[in-house]
C-alpha cells in the first residue's frame, strides 16, 4: 500500500504537485495519468526519496521509504532505464544492487532469466539498446522480490513481444497481492493493464477510480442507429436534446441520450430501427476529455505543405 496525502512539491515559483491525495491498493495494476508536465514522475521520485515534498507525506506500507532498512526489499522501482554505470556489466549492476540490500547473489541470476538477458549478463551496459535497459532496469525492480513496484514509461523501447511481457509480468505481479504503480502516456496498453487510474494534471487530482468509470463518465459516448427514416428520427432526437451527426454510409452518431431512450422515440413515432448499438469511447478519448484543461504544451496545425518541394517523402 502506497499512501500519498496533502502531497506539495515546488520548485522555486514552480508548483510541479499541488496537494495531492490518494492510495495505491495492493492486488491491482493501478495506472498513473497525467499529460506532460503533470508531475507524474516528481510524485514517483518523491515517494522513493529522490525529491523531498515541499509539504506532505507519503508512506509505503505505513513507513517512510528513508525508513525502510532494506528498501529494495520493500520497494522495487524502474524510473530512469537509462541511469546506468555504462562500462558495468549487467551482472554486476545487479550484484551490487544485491549486496547493498542483503540479497543473495543467486537473486540476480534469477531476475537476469526472468527479464530475459541471461545472455548478455556479462556484457557492459554501454552497448545496451533502450529495449534492453529498460529489462535491466525491471531486473533490479524484481532484484529484492519487494510487495511494492513502481514502474515509470516501462514500455519504452520494447518490442511487441515484450510490450505484451511486460503486460503479463505486472498483472501477474498484481495477481500475487502486490501494488503495483506504472506510469505510461500509451493509453491503449493502460487499457489492457490498468485495473484502476490515477489521472493528474498540473500537479493536482482529476480522477481516482477504476478504467470502466473513467470511460463510463466520459461524455464522449454515443449510439450508432441506422433507420429508412433518418430526417424525421433525428428530428425528434435533437428535439429531445440529443446531438446527432450524419455519417457518410447513412447510419447516424448520437450522442447525449442512451439507447433504450433513441429506441422509445422512434417507436413513439412508428420509426423503423435497423440498428441501435451503444459506442463505447476508448481510454485515449476519456482521458483527453479529462485533462484537456490541463495540458501545458499544445501542438500547432503546423504548415499546409510541411515538406519542401522536391523534398523526398512519401
Amino acid at each position: 500500500m502506497i499512501e500519498v496525502r496533502n502531497l506539495t512539491k515546488h520548485f522555486g515559483t514552480t508548483v510541479a504537485v499541488d496537494d495531492l491525495s490518494f492510495d495505491v491498493s495492493p492486488g491491482m495494476v493501478t495506472g498513473f495519468l497525467g499529460p506532460n508536465g503533470a508531475g507524474k514522475s516528481t510524485t514517483m521520485r518523491m515517494i522513493i526519496g529522490l525529491d523531498r515534498p515541499t509539504s506532505g507525506n507519503i508512506t509505503v506500507h505505513g513507513r517512510a521509504y528513508v525508513d525502510l532498512p532494506a528498501p529494495l526489499r520493500e520497494v522495487g522501482a524502474l524510473l530512469d532505464a537509462g541511469a546506468l554505470h555504462g562500462g558495468r556489466r549487467a551482472y554486476f549492476h545487479l550484484l551490487c544492487l544485491a549486496q547493498s540490500n542483503g540479497i543473495p547473489g543467486r537473486r540476480v541470476d534469477e531476475v537476469l532469466d526472468m527479464v530475459g538477458l541471461t545472455d548478455v549478463a556479462r556484457k557492459r551496459t554501454g552497448g545496451f539498446s533502450l529495449g534492453m535497459s529498460q529489462r535491466l532496469g525491471i531486473a533490479a525492480a524484481l532484484l529484492g522480490d519487494p510487495p511494492v513496484l513502481m514502474f515509470d514509461e516501462p514500455v519504452n523501447g520494447l518490442d511487441p513481444e515484450g510490450i505484451r511481457w511486460i503486460r503479463t509480468l505486472m498483472r501477474a505481479l498484481a495477481a500475487q497481492g502486490r501494488t503495483v504503480l506504472v506510469s505510461s502516456h500509451l493509453m491503449s496498453e493502460m487499457a489492457l493493464t490498468a485495473d484502476h487510474l490515477i489521472v493528474i494534471g498540473r500537479g493536482r487530482l482529476i480522477a481516482d477510480s477504476s478504467v470502466d468509470d473513467v470511460i463510463r463518465a466520459s461524455s464522449g459516448r454515443a449510439v450508432l442507429v441506422r433507420t429508412p427514416d433518418a430526417v424525421a428520427l433525428r428530428a425528434r432526437l435533437e428535439n429531445a436534446g440529443a446531438s446527432v451527426e450524419a455519417r457518410p454510409d447513412g447510419a447516424m452518431m448520437v450522442q447525449g441520450l442512451e439507447a433504450p431512450a433513441i429506441g422509445k422515440l422512434a417507436a413513439e413515432g412508428g420509426t423503423v430501427l435497423y440498428e441501435l448499438t451503444p459506442q463505447e469511447v476508448s481510454l485515449e478519448e476519456a482521458f483527453m476529455e479529462l485533462t484537456q484543461d490541463s495540458v501545458e504544451f499544445h501542438a500547432g496545425a503546423g504548415p499546409t505543405n510541411p515538406v519542401p518541394s522536391g523534398v523526398g517523402g512519401r
